[in-house]
């Protein structure tokens, strides 16, 4: 049995509004770091007490010192702390008892406009790492880990530094599950819906106006995979996004664009392909024949490093849970077969 130790902490400059921010509305705060830790946490004024197992209380401890920053006064109001903050918050805070105190975080900065974006856990982190150090980077895993998030951020990053001319970002037209018919308008507006998500990255970073302008010049350009055929693409960040409803032609074209002084990456999730039944999804075949090619990255991304609501990594956990369940009955299932057991259940089912 784990013993428990107490921590303690002095949060200064005292100020009683930063403080009110930091607990939230009847201590909301306080209660949602306590129940998604596991710790006990008492104040009196700006004395801070944690009580829990050791790595947890450190890990408590540097979360309030950095939700703490996070009042500091704008313009001589306090910001009030929003749920999904302390919620990021304490992502951060899980990862300090995976990763080691000085590595996790060191080379993953990234500046944009939008100020300095920088990954909530270790598997963010190398994911980042990897796009940094490798041609090719591969974010494979569920909604809400942060993959095409992160990546467009690289690319605005590399823009800003000018270490490339031009950002391509990509994705396939492929609806999910529904039919959309006949879309009027130009290309653009065809093809908007499918796009918006990396529309939203570039927006929330770089700003309404500046992507505007960078489209115009053709240094941002948002493109479906189909006009991707017969280019080659030099000093350019290319992102293609869910890759998983890519076909095996045509994620071996998009791979064959590459040129000189160029990176890219392809994100997806391989368990909501949104092609037709009997369709092998591009991503799927790329694992498999890229995963000892030398200069390509691979991150797989799970339930745990979902950076949005609590309750979305509980479903992608569930789901992940079922599937591993309805493939160890198929497993099962065949190896009856093959020991010639079950002929007549094979036949009825």
């Amino acid at each position: 049995m784990s013993t428990l130790v107490s921590s303690e902490v002095l949060l200064e400059p005292a100020d009683h509004r930063r403080l009110s921010s930091l607990c939230g509305p009847f201590d909301d705060n306080i209660k949602q770091i306590e129940r998604r830790l596991g710790v006990e946490i008492t104040y009196r004024d700006n004395q801070f007490k944690v009580i829990g197992k050791s790595q947890q209380t450190k890990g408590v401890i540097e979360l309030l010192r950095l939700l703490y920053i996070e009042t500091q006064p704008v313009k001589g109001r306090i910001p009030e702390l929003e749920p999904e903050q302390v919620h990021l918050a304490i992502q951060e805070a899980r990862c300090l008892e995976q990763a080691e105190a000085g590595h996790y975080g060191k080379e993953v900065h990234i500046k944009t406009k939008r100020g300095v974006i920088k990954p909530r856990n270790p598997n963010q982190s190398q994911y980042v790492a990897n796009i940094v150090n490798h041609d090719i980077s591969f974010g494979i895993g569920p909604a809400g880990t942060g993959k095409t998030y992160l990546a467009v951020a690289c690319a605005v990053d590399a823009l800003e530094r000018q270490e490339i001319r031009r950002i391509l970002l990509t994705r396939p037209a492929v609806e999910a599950g529904e039919k959309l018919g006949f879309l009027p308008g130009d290309l653009s507006q065809k093809v908007d819906p499918y796009l918006r998500p990396l529309y939203d990255a570039l927006f929330e970073m770089l700003g309404f106006e500046k992507v505007e302008k960078l489209m115009e010049r053709n240094v941002i350009e948002v493109a479906p995979l189909a006009y991707m055929r017969g280019r080659t693409l030099n000093d350019a960040f290319i992102i293609l996004d869910e890759s998983q409803n890519t076909t095996t032609e045509q994620m071996k074209m998009f791979l064959t664009r590459i040129g000189f002084n160029s990176k890219a990456v392809i994100t997806g999730d391989i368990t909501q392909v949104d092609l037709p039944r009997g369709v092998r999804s591009g991503l799927r075949h790329a694992i498999e024949v890229l995963e000892d090619v030398p200069d390509i990255s691979f991150n797989f991304f799970n339930a745990n490093d979902v950076v949005r609501h609590p309750v979305v990594a509980r479903i992608v956990r569930a789901y992940e849970e079922h599937d591993a369940e309805q493939e160890k009955q198929r497993a099962a299932k065949r190896a009856e077969q093959q020991n010639g057991k079950p002929a007549d259940d094979a036949a009825s089912s």
